[in-house]
């Protein structure tokens, strides 16, 4: 698929590079290493679509003013094979290209052609990508942070495959450990309470709701064979019941969500097969480990991390950080995968670096990692900082969110702003229908050209086949933003993909609809004109699919009306 952007960008510093070549062989310039220059986009489009600052750094090198440096360029310029009609010098010595009409006939021809795919780029060249996001603890409910990392980690893998990935999206289920241990006591307590009195909850166990309906649904099946029994076989009971439960009622509630998982990967799998132990067995035997207090500890401030710790505590029992490391060992050796991307909170940033230098002592390319680090949400209704549900007066969990906004606004508002931000969530904002409601104005755009084509087609009038010369007529500025924005999606999309930043997408989707709206108030469709009707019938046409491509990508409806 062609990147007609891209394309014209590549074509103009070919263009500056060859024009430079002839004034050397002509002697108007010494025969000097040309200076790395750029082709940019100027910050004033009325002064031109692109610039370069050629003449500028060659300044050095060719022992010449940046303005005459220019003129000896534009002299030399052929423009034949590239989209630009003309060149300007500008101020000291920048040179700014003007786009021929071609540039966006040839945008729309794009758009038309690769229909659903358009968009879409082999940026990525297939590499394995595996993005681990949620993995939220089993043991209960999701809350709001899981809710944003789940829109986010999701929504990044729709970036990355449209960016030409083969993307994998993976949950973490952490099935062994401290959290297993004490869901284990929490069950305990409950179903012995139900037969026993006098047992207090400790204080640090888990107090929930769903911990007591658990006990009461495992007594109803079991009565109290289990009271008399030792504690483990007990608690290993009660977590083979419960557990279960509570993964298939994540799975069910990120489905919910429209997430929709590739691998579900259970840590405890790590532990049976004996790759926790073969972590420590490595990095003890290539000389990366010492004992100290009976533990042994990780050399980790040789390989980048800010001090030593421990891998395996003097009881035996390996600390948190080993099955971790495991766990990538896993997917970037074991699997295979070329990058590992891992959507965690922002309190995990600590934790980085002792991850990676432990990869880097195991002989994997730490920047094989890719962590994004995702800021806390803070809820707002009318105003004010909310923590419970309106409906139950609990905590707002991601259930208790889906009950009380859209689905659609949930995906599109978590990821509005760069993950590394604080995300304040407007609960008012998100249900409102208007265009003050960031999603809704998107959406509505969408639902207007569909408005637009059944209007038209109730008159007999339906698009058709429009040739690159009979689009040149869309010559409007607000036609012409249109374009240039519709044309800079596959961009948009390898940008977004290279920062891991999915609000790249949504900000890209709320600027169309602005310029679609924009060109629809100030260009009438169904105009007397003829030519220029189909022409930006065309234009409509081709603003409707890129809309449902990015939108697709969000995995967010795009209706046909509202």
């Amino acid at each position: 698929m062609s990147n007609i952007p891209e394309k014209s960008e590549k074509a103009i510093k070919s263009a500056v590079i060859e024009a430079l070549g002839r004034a050397v062989a002509k002697g108007q310039l010494a025969a000097e290493p040309i200076p790395d220059f750029k082709i940019e986009i100027p910050a004033d489009r009325k002064k031109g679509d692109y610039a370069t600052n050629a003449a500028m750094v060659s300044a050095k090198a060719f022992h010449m003013a940046p303005v005459k440096i220019a003129e000896i360029i534009k002299e030399n310029l052929d423009l034949s094979d590239t989209y630009a009609s003309s060149a300007e010098i500008a101020g000291p010595g920048f040179i700014n290209f003007r786009l021929s009409p071609a540039f966006y006939s040839d945008i729309l021809a794009d758009i038309s052609e690769n229909g659903d795919s358009y968009g879409r780029s082999d940026f990525g060249k297939g590499k394995k990508i595996d993005v681990e996001f949620v993995s939220a603890n089993p043991t209960g409910p999701m809350h709001i942070g899981n809710a944003r990392g789940g829109a986010l980690g999701d929504c990044l893998a729709g970036v990355l495959s449209a960016a030409g990935y083969d993307v994998c999206r993976e949950f973490y289920i952490n099935d062994a450990g401290n959290q297993i241990n004490k869901f284990g006591l929490s069950l305990e307590v409950r179903y012995l309470q139900l037969y026993k009195e006098g047992i207090e909850m400790p204080e640090d166990a888990y107090h929930g709701q769903d911990i007591i309906d658990h006990a009461k649904a495992f007594a109803e099946i079991h009565g109290d064979k289990f009271v008399d029994t030792d504690s483990d076989t007990r608690r290993k009971a009660l977590v083979d019941y419960a557990l279960p439960l509570n993964i298939e009622g994540l799975e069910r509630d990120l489905a919910k969500y429209r997430i929709k998982y590739d691998v579900w990967f259970k840590e405890s799998t790590l532990h049976k097969s004996g790759d926790v132990k073969k972590i420590v067995d490595i990095l003890t035997e290539n000389g990366h480990t010492y004992e100290q207090d009976g533990a042994i500890w990780f050399k980790a401030e040789q390989f980048g991390a800010d001090k030593d710790f421990v891998l395996v505590r003097s009881n035996g029992v390996p600390t948190y950080v080993v099955p971790d490391i495991a766990y990538h060992y896993n997917k970037l050796v074991t699997r295979g995968f070329d990058t590992a991307v891992d959507v965690l909170g922002a309190d995990h940033h600590g934790y980085v670096p002792r991850l990676k230098a432990a990869l880097k002592a195991l002989s994997i390319n730490p920047d094989r990692l890719k962590v994004v680090l995702m800021q806390m949400v803070r809820l707002v209704r009318n105003g004010e900082a909310v923590k419970l549900s309106k409906r139950s007066g609990k905590a707002i969990t991601l259930v208790t969110l889906l009950d009380e906004v859209p689905i659609d606004a949930a995906r599109f508002f978590f990821n509005l702003r760069e993950p590394n931000t604080h995300c304040e969530f407007d609960l008012n904002l998100a249900v409102e229908q208007s265009s003050e409601n960031p999603v809704y104005y998107v959406q509505y755009a969408h639902a207007r050209i569909c408005s637009i084509l059944k209007n038209l087609a109730a008159e007999g009038i339906f698009p058709k086949e429009t040739s690159k010369k009979e689009l040149d007529v869309l010559t409007c500025d607000e036609e012409i933003e249109l374009i240039r924005h519709l044309g800079a999606l596959t961009g948009e999309i390898t940008e977004a993909a290279a920062a891991l930043d999915p609000s790249k997408i949504t900000k890209y989707a709320v600027e169309l609809a602005t310029l679609f709206h924009k060109f629809y108030n100030a260009c009438r469709v169904r105009c007397d004109d003829e030519g220029l009707m189909y022409a930006r019938l065309q234009l409509c046409l081709c603003t409707k699919t890129v809309l449902k491509n990015v939108l697709e990508i969000l995995k967010i409806d795009a209706p046909e009306t509202m």
